[in-house]
């Protein structure tokens, strides 16, 4: 089994509040730096999105790649990929939990990555940390700064 990667931030809002910036993805090159572009490909019976396209410039790693989106209630979203020109493997997800009185939310963000050129277990995991620390970093900003409404 693959390791992965996994960092947690507490966000000053509700829980629905940060899913609802986590699941409109058609405004994550608004946020995200990495992701230039995004577009929902099909979404469940509930308007959530199943895949979604993504094109990325990370710097060294640009990709145009597709992942599929599995929900598991109102506080968590899991991923895999389905295809992609540089990664065998993106699978992800965040959980998102109360904290006090529901008005902050902690969120975590585990991590899997395997990208299609030969790289050392150590430089992948320290990838995964800069990606998860980003993003939880912009969805923080996103989130608190009231954007995501």
């Amino acid at each position: 089994m693959a390791e992965h990667t996994s960092s947690s931030i507490t966000i000053d809002a509700a829980p629905a509040e940060v899913m609802g910036v986590i699941s409109d993805f058609a405004r994550y090159p608004e946020w995200t730096g990495e992701v230039k572009w995004a577009e929902v490909l099909a979404t469940d019976t509930e308007g959530r999105a199943e895949q979604v396209r993504l094109v990325l410039d990370a710097g060294a790693i640009k990709d145009d790649h597709t992942l599929a989106y599995t929900w598991h209630g109102a506080d968590e979203v899991s991923w895999t990929l389905v295809k992609s020109q540089m990664l065998r493997a993106l699978d992800g997800s965040y959980s998102l939990a109360p904290v006090g009185g529901g008005d902050r939310t902690e969120v975590t963000y585990q991590l899997t990555v395997d990208v299609k050129i030969p790289m050392l277990g150590m430089i992948k995991r320290k990838a995964e940390k800069v990606i998860i620390d980003r993003a939880l970093a912009g969805l923080k900003k996103r989130v608190e700064s009231g954007a995501g409404a």
